[in-house]
């Protein structure tokens, strides 16, 4: 069956708890066999819905990848509020190095990334889950422009790419080591760029 189509599971009842079923054993059979060991056949075994279900709402495996991380996007994301900048992004940094360097939740989210590079679909629901992170999280710049801290016009959302972005380069690009030193000193260069102005929405013409 061909997997161009995008995932349509509906909210609500049943249709919901099919869903997270369908989610978590997706996220399960990922984390354990990779994109390359995803089959339609082993979540519709772990998840209990019948593989013809399966191909019908999510069309495939790049379709089930893809609405696994539109259903993480739609999960609530507290966010520090320090009252001061560098410091909410030390926390937003800090939890990035904690989820993918742990042994236990860190291979999840690896292994999803990984595989929704995979399909046009898959990279397509990934920019969304960045986007939607991004927009949350500009909150903690939003606050700081409210403070005085960063100047009017700033862009919270790049201001939070360019925090978190060195993270992902070496889990995702070089594979260099990750410590949280290093999530620090991303989150204070973030910082430093924000206050002096780098991130202002420049003005249209």
């Amino acid at each position: 069956m061909s997997e161009s189509r995008t995932p349509t599971p509906r909210p609500g009842g049943r249709s919901a708890r099919v869903r997270a079923d369908v989610v978590a054993a997706t996220l399960a059979e990922v984390t354990e066999k990779a994109y390359e060991g995803l089959t339609v056949e082993a979540v519709a075994a772990r998840s209990g819905v019948h593989k013809a279900t399966l191909y019908r709402r999510w069309g495939g495996v790049n379709g089930l990848v893809a609405d696994a991380l539109t259903a993480s996007a739609d999960q609530p994301w507290p966010l520090p509020d320090t009252g001061d900048l560098a410091a909410d992004l030390r926390e937003i940094t800090r939890e990035v190095y904690a989820v993918f360097t742990d042994p236990e939740l860190g291979p999840t989210p690896t292994a999803l990334i990984a595989a929704a590079q995979r399909s046009d679909i898959g990279a397509t629901a990934l920019r969304v889950f960045f986007t939607a992170r991004h927009r949350q999280a500009a909150t903690v710049a939003a606050r700081a422009v409210e403070r005085g801290e960063l100047p009017e016009g700033t862009d919270g959302a790049e201001v939070v790419r360019a925090a978190t972005a060195p993270l992902y380069y070496r889990l995702f690009v070089t594979g260099e080591p990750l410590d949280a030193r290093t999530a620090e000193q991303a989150a204070d260069a973030a910082a430093l760029a924000a206050r002096a102005g780098l991130f202002i929405t420049p003005a249209e013409d």
